[in-house]
This record gives structure tokens, sequence and C-alpha cells, in this order.
């Protein structure tokens, strides 16, 4: 079991088991995520990383046993940004934080910034890349206040300048006392500070 640093536990997740199609993808899977840990989540393709991060977000209710025990708030980016093509960046991130006691438009303005998308706050979203739409995405991050932050593969279609911001970003978080866990086929360089859930071992090391 991964224990952190102390501190009252964000997350627990008790011998969560899942099986698709006849296949067992874990089982007996159990671990506690307390503030200052950044976990990553490791596995062969197909080895249930997008699945178990559902499961711990909540998104995946049923096909799969154990439990999970949500004792903090969190914040959960998926694979596929969930920008609204019609609204703008800012609009999007408006009705995204509108749930959490609202934001300003300079905060708005200033995460749009820390992403590298000034100047593209008020045009459609859809004239956006691939890239600039997980930017959007990624801008959520600025303005959360959610401890916990479960993020799957926040680092596809961003540029090596990017990928060095939102790891300091991320280090930044955990040291200020959140907590991550993440799936990703980027070699993080936060070495130090990550540790792994091994999917294909079932084992958190």
């Amino acid at each position: 079991m991964a224990q952190g640093q102390d501190g009252a536990a964000l997350l627990r997740a008790d011998a969560l088991s899942l099986e698709r199609g006849g296949r067992e993808l874990f089982c007996g899977l159990s671990f506690t995520v307390r503030p200052g840990q950044l976990l990553q989540i490791e596995g062969p393709n197909g080895a249930g990383k997008t699945s178990l991060l559902r499961i711990l977000a909540g998104l995946s209710r049923y096909g799969f046993g154990g439990r999970v025990h949500r004792q903090a708030p969190q914040l959960y980016l998926g694979h596929h940004p969930a920008v609204k093509a019609l609204l703008t960046p800012r609009e999007n991130l408006a009705w995204h934080v509108a749930g959490e006691g609202g934001h300003s438009d300079a905060r708005i303005e200033a995460a749009l910034e820390q992403v590298g998308l000034y100047g593209y706050e008020d045009v459609p979203s859809m004239t956006l890349s691939a890239g600039q739409h997980r930017r959007v995405n990624l801008a959520r991050l600025y303005l959360s206040s959610a401890p916990l932050w479960l993020l799957d593969e926040p680092f596809t279609a961003i540029d090596k300048a990017g990928v060095a911001q939102l790891e300091q970003l991320l280090e930044n978080h955990v040291q200020g006392g959140g907590a991550v866990i993440l799936t990703s086929h980027q070699a993080l360089q936060l070495t130090r500070l990550v540790e792994f859930i091994h999917l294909d071992a079932g084992l958190v090391a």
C-alpha cells in the first residue's frame, strides 16, 4: 500500500477488481492516496489504466468489484478533452468551473495565458487544433481548488515546453499538499516524486 506523506487520506481503494470480455484485468488492488503523492498508473495497453482511473473518479459504476472511498474533492480530466466546439475557450472554462463558486474573467484569462492560449480566449473552439483543445482542458488545473487530480494521458498532443510546464504544475500541486493520479505514456522527469500502480502485477510500489 502506498503511504506518501503524513495526512488524512484523500482517497482509498479497497480490493478493486475488473473483468472484461472474460479476462481479468486486475484483482485485489488496494491503495491509499494521501497529500503529497503523485501516482502513475502503469501497465501494457489493455491493462485497464483508463478504466481504473474512471472507477476512482466515480464514472464507472458497474462491472467492477471492491470499493472506492472518496474523502476529498477531486478533478477528473479525461483522455478526450471536454471542450464544446461551439463555445470559446473562455466560455468552456466558465462552464466547467460554474459549480465551484465561479471565477472572474481575469482568472480565466490568466489560466488560458498559462497554457499558451493568450489571444485565443474568444474564438470558437472548433477552430482550434487538437493540441489547443488539450490546453483548454489543462487550463482547468489552474482554476481548480480540488486537492486530488485524476488525469488520463494529460501530456498527449502538447509540445515539449508544455510538457515541462505541466510537470512543474504537478510538482507544485503535490508539494503544496495536493495529490495526483495519472496515466501517461510519457516518462515523467519527476522521478523523485512518482510512485507507481502496476496493473500488470496488481501491485503498488
